[in-house]
């Protein structure tokens, strides 16, 4: 059976939430059915948005090492759940000779078939992610309209995010939703959510089930199961 290798650690949470999902959304009836998964959690992977908008430490050995090292441990296709990460992208598969997923155009093709009518779509990412225009690119390409929030009120999703990585549970989501509730007033009708951590956000205070959104880590879980040749479990 076919392997996939998770370049993960970015953060560590996020790795386990995208391995959750593969598990779950996996068509099989004993653990010999499921898929034999590799997972590099590398936290020593130095901060993606450091480095894009303040020239902090370059990750970009760090998670070519960890893609190389996926490979030599026999996985068929790698995965990577952060979306700033994705800026590397290019660089990283120069490395290695397997399929590497890229779960922002995989999302982009989840878009483009689900939602073929959509309006706008907003996205909630970090800074790097945003100023370094991955989304932008790739969403053009499919002629999807893209808006971002206020400059004023990136912070706090920022805020969000970490808080998150930290682990801090008790915060105040009030200005989070009120920058949500300002989009949806500029026609957005579905929100990306643009950082591995949002998604583990939004289910544990429940905020899937108050805003239209389209999680990224399982769009490309879906994508990573189907392409080792398993189905997915719809049920």
């Amino acid at each position: 059976m076919k392997k996939i290798g998770i370049l993960g650690g970015m953060g560590p949470l996020a790795t386990a939430d995208l391995f959750k999902k593969i598990v779950l959304l996996t068509d099989a009836n004993s653990d010999n059915e499921h898929i034999p998964i590799l997972i590099d959690n590398n936290t020593e992977i130095p901060d993606r948005t450091e480095h894009i908008i303040n020239n902090g430490e370059d990750p970009t050995m760090h998670l070519i090492k960890s893609a190389i090292g996926l490979e030599k441990m026999g996985a068929d296709v790698i995965i990577m759940p952060c979306n700033t990460a994705h800026y590397f992208y290019e660089k990283i598969i120069k490395y290695v000779d397997v399929p590497f997923l890229h779960m922002i155009e995989e999302t982009a093709k989840e878009i483009k078939s689900k939602y073929p009518n959509v309006k706008k779509i907003g996205l909630l990412a970090t800074e790097g992610t945003y100023q370094s225009l991955i989304y932008d690119k790739i969403f053009e390409k499919y002629d999807l309209p893209l808006v971002k929030p206020k400059e004023g009120n990136k912070k706090y999703i920022m805020e969000l995010i970490y808080n998150i990585k930290k682990g801090k549970m008790d915060m105040d989501l009030t200005n989070f939703k009120n920058v949500l509730k300002e989009l949806k007033e500029d026609e957005v009708d579905i929100f990306i959510l643009g950082c591995t951590e949002l998604p583990v956000a939004f289910e544990i205070f429940e905020m899937d089930k108050e805003f239209a959104c389209v999680d990224p880590t399982k769009v490309l879980a879906y994508s990573a199961i189907q392409f080792v040749g398993k189905k997915v479990n719809n049920k």
